[in-house]
């Protein structure tokens, strides 16, 4: 029995490993529609379902001064109503059909993803048409997103972990759009009126800045010519220009936020500087492997020290917070207010010892098995697909990515490491931002750099 369970694994592991290495990117079609809009077709007929994902530039770098959280309730209020349908239709429609519509804005762009059975497509086709081009953005239904969303806001800081990202965005990248938080700030969605979100879409829903990933089961000349007749017609003024460029990220020394919060029982926080990578990086998928060592899966080493060998937290990791124009790095865990010290010594050795030590030939290959093991299963539905190609749309790159990344991976050595790890990681200057009791750990945040320390209860980011 042992023996044919062994038999199993090793067939399934060299399964994972064939599949990592002959994986390519299925075959699809790219168009431009005379409206501007950027069109992605593929078959995939696995289940008779088809997933659509749309991008659109209209993320919160795009919010107005006093509006923060305008491109979220934008986003939102497209399925407020849409064309002759109430949103208690749309959502009667789409429910009686076991439809999933969801849309949202992210930090640079907004998106819309749908999935449903292949048969019903003229129905919900018709009702995403009528979202994009027939918003009703209605107002009752606005006002009760908008009260609910700054409930929401206020009662987010009650947990440190779910609002520590805003902060450390608007600490590293201070007076940058990329400054301004995703979901807005209670004052911020206060602010907002139907009108501002009319005038939000009008500007920032484009066709000329906007792209649709269209996967499932339908033949490819049929679908083309659909896509065509449904949004053919979307007619919009030209895209504005981007108004803001790559953020210096520069400091000149190590720094510390300290957001008090005075009943905290833990210290939330963060450590790291200037990535400097992004999606169109050829050094991308190296650092993803450097990072799957550092923090990136269960076996890592900082959480082998922080949480398996010390006890001191229940998960740690790092990881590249990449937009378009650049990225952060940043370790990021949470311990007792009591051990607050000793987890960030210890996360801070862990670092050091990556660019002291490094990565031995040993770690590397567990590191690339385990990368190259993972990376099919995230291209493998409808909707994985559909997202993917709006992202080559969103973030500049194309299938190269995908159908290079395991002679990449493989291409890493041990030297290469030692060289994007002094490049790309920092190792002083290091920024940070530790949410917790302040009145215990205040003078403790002055070993780590300049502090500088604000209470939780003010809109912080």
């Amino acid at each position: 029995m042992q023996k044919r369970f062994a038999l199993l694994a090793a067939g399934l592991g060299l399964a994972t490993a064939l599949a990592a290495q002959t994986y390519k990117l299925p075959a699809y079609e790219k168009f431009v529609l005379p409206s501007g809009l950027t069109v992605y077709l593929m078959e995939h007929h696995e289940v008779p379902m088809i997933s659509v994902s749309m991008v659109f530039d209209g993320g919160a770098v795009h919010d107005p001064e006093g509006k923060s959280g305008l491109a979220a309730a934008t986003a939102e209020a497209l399925r407020f109503g849409a064309g002759a349908r109430s949103k208690a239709q749309l959502d009667e429609e789409l429910d009686f059909t076991g439809a999933s519509l969801v849309t949202f804005a992210g930090k640079e762009s907004a998106g819309l993803r749908a999935s449903f059975a292949a048969k019903d497509q003229a129905l919900v086709f018709g009702i995403l048409k009528d979202l994009l081009i027939a918003p009703q953005f209605d107002a009752t239904e606005l006002t009760n997103y908008l009260a609910r969303t700054r409930d929401e806001l206020g009662q987010a800081k009650e947990s440190p972990r779910s609002v520590i990202a805003s902060y450390w965005n608007a600490f590293v990248y201070a007076g940058h759009p990329y400054a301004k938080p995703t979901g807005g700030t209670p004052e911020g969605v206060g602010a907002i009126t139907r009108a501002d979100v009319a005038a939000f879409y009008t500007a920032r829903y484009r066709a000329g800045s906007s792209a649709i990933a269209i996967v499932g089961d339908f033949k490819l000349a049929d679908m083309k010519r659909q896509v065509t007749e449904w949004l053919g017609g979307w007619k919009t003024p030209k895209p504005e220009k981007a108004t803001y460029s790559a953020p210096a990220l520069s400091f000149e020394g190590a720094r510390v936020l300290l957001v008090d919060k005075p009943d905290a029982r833990e210290t939330t926080f963060y450590i790291g500087g200037k990535g400097g990578v992004n999606f169109t990086s050829p050094d991308y998928v190296s650092l993803s492997v450097i990072n799957t060592v550092l923090g990136g899966r269960f076996t890592s080493w900082l959480n082998d020290q922080l949480r398996v060998n010390s006890g001191l937290t229940y998960g740690a990791r790092s990881q590249f917070a990449t937009y378009r124009q650049g990225s952060t790095f940043q370790i990021s865990t949470f311990t007792k207010v009591s051990s607050t010290e000793a987890a960030i010594d210890l996360a801070l050795v862990v670092l050091d010892s990556l660019h002291r030590v490094g990565i031995d030939e040993t770690t590397l290959k567990s590191a690339q098995n385990y990368v190259k093991g993972d990376f099919p299963t995230n291209y493998e539905t409808a909707s994985q697909l559909s997202a993917l190609l709006t992202s080559f749309f969103e973030l500049g790159y194309n299938e190269a990515f995908i159908n290079s990344f395991q002679q990449q991976v493989d291409g890493l050595t041990v030297a290469r490491c030692r060289e994007l790890v002094a490049k790309y990681i920092p190792r002083d200057k290091l920024q940070f931002v530790l949410i917790g009791k302040a009145e215990a750990i205040g003078d403790l945040a002055k070993k780590y750099g300049t502090v500088t320390q604000k209470p939780i209860a003010e809109s912080g980011f």
